[in-house]
């Protein structure tokens, strides 16, 4: 048999069976999982062209880089007969099935050269992309100006302005690090524009979900707006749930700032800042039956996720409690630091989180001394909520519950 197989080769170099057989598996099921969905969509072009296509691309690969071009070129000349038909039959290309067509064989390609990981994940993507369709054009549809104005300054923020900052101390009492600090403005408004997305995609199904996801973006802004919302209605029951669960979204938004750049003090903000939220939970769950689930559309006017206005308020801020908190804990030590957090609190606690978790990053205070800044800092913003609620008109009760819990 071994003899018989030799004079099958003659003086070809044979291919090892089993990495062929694993290398054709995942190329077939790559161009199958991409196929199906275009399958399920009703397109020409559906999973045995795919699956087909991705073995072309891997027998290109295997073969050298003449048939490799000349499997391309076979791709193309499909991709213009399916574009034809599309222009004849419904007056419309199949650009997204062309481009999905071409990724699929390019995804082959890299299979037969011994990658896995990029092929895979790429293929995952693609199909989800294909399978979001209705939903991502209903929410590019829904998008306005200012939204993505924001989206163009966040990517100048992060790649046009920070890598023209200078990455040294400005100032000859070591006080301001420009680079250093811009890398946490541009990250914190990165979770600010991701938390709006989320409020934009979820924040209108219900008075619960906008309090906990506004409470993300900005939690003082989020209590007024809601408490505003439902003190002159039948809802003012609501008003408890709706400032603790902002308050424990702001908790777990501090927590999440100081796990990114300063983790070591997580361990001693995680305890406070959980048990709070606990606590907060208790309350919420205790009034359950007073405060029924009602699902009313509420929607929040937190203005631009990311706007020159935005942006240079919390730079200006971060800057200046970074710059107090230094030269406190230089002049007192960890009271002055402790005292500026919070103070810093009142105005916003994402901003001294921060500068605290900053301060920490480069070995100005102790990991210890950061995460009990972030604790008080956020416990002084909850308690900034309390006058927003007195000011409103039939909300006295829930003020005096509110204090209670």
């Amino acid at each position: 048999m071994q003899d018989w197989l030799k004079g099958f080769h003659g003086t070809n170099q044979a291919f090892p069976a089993t990495e062929i057989a694993v290398k054709a598996a995942v190329a077939l099921a790559l161009g199958m999982l991409v196929g199906l969905e275009r399958e399920w969509s009703n397109k020409d072009i559906g999973v045995r062209t795919f699956a087909m296509t991705a073995l072309l691309g891997l027998l290109g690969a295997l073969l050298g880089t003449p048939l490799l071009m000349l499997s391309g070129v076979a791709v193309l000349i499909l991709i213009v007969f399916a574009n034809l038909r599309g222009l004849q039959a419904a007056r419309k290309l199949e650009a997204t099935t062309s481009v999905a067509l071409v990724i699929i064989f390019l995804l082959g390609v890299l299979v037969g050269q011994g990658h896995l990981f990029t092929p895979v994940a790429c293929s995952i993507l693609v199909a989800m992309l294909l399978s979001l369709k209705p939903q991502l054009r209903a929410f590019a549809g829904g998008l306005s100006q200012q939204e993505v104005r924001s989206a163009l300054l966040l990517a100048l923020l992060g790649f046009v302005i920070w890598p023209l900052l200078p990455n040294r101390f400005i100032d000859p009492w070591q006080l301001l690090q420009p680079s250093e600090a811009w890398i946490t403005v541009v990250v914190i408004a990165c979770l600010g524009f991701l938390n709006y997305v989320l409020l934009r995609v979820y924040g209108s199904k219900g008075i619960y979900i906008t309090a906990i996801l506004g409470g993300l973006v900005n939690s003082t802004a989020t209590v007024a707006e809601l408490v505003s919302t439902l003190s002159g209605t039948d809802l003012v029951e609501l008003i408890i749930p709706v400032v603790l669960l902002s308050s424990v979204s702001m908790f777990a938004r501090n927590l999440l700032i100081l796990a990114i750049f300063a983790h070591g003090a997580v361990r001693t903000a995680a305890l406070p800042l959980i048990s709070m939220g606990l606590v907060a939970a208790y309350w919420i769950y205790r009034g359950r039956n007073k405060a029924a689930m009602v699902e009313r559309d509420v929607s929040l006017n937190l203005g631009s996720p990311v706007s020159i206005k935005k942006v240079s308020s919390f730079a200006i801020l971060f800057l200046v409690l970074q710059i107090i908190a230094t030269l406190g804990q230089r002049l007192i030590g960890n009271a002055g630091f402790q005292i500026v957090s919070v103070l810093g609190g009142l105005f916003s606690s994402a901003s001294t989180t921060a500068a605290a978790a900053n301060m920490a990053m480069h070995g100005k205070v102790t990991s210890a001394q950061a995460g009990n800044a972030v604790v008080l800092t956020s416990i002084a913003s909850a308690l900034i909520n309390l006058p927003i609620v007195s000011r409103r008109p039939n909300a006295s009760q829930a003020m005096r519950e509110l204090i209670l819990s």
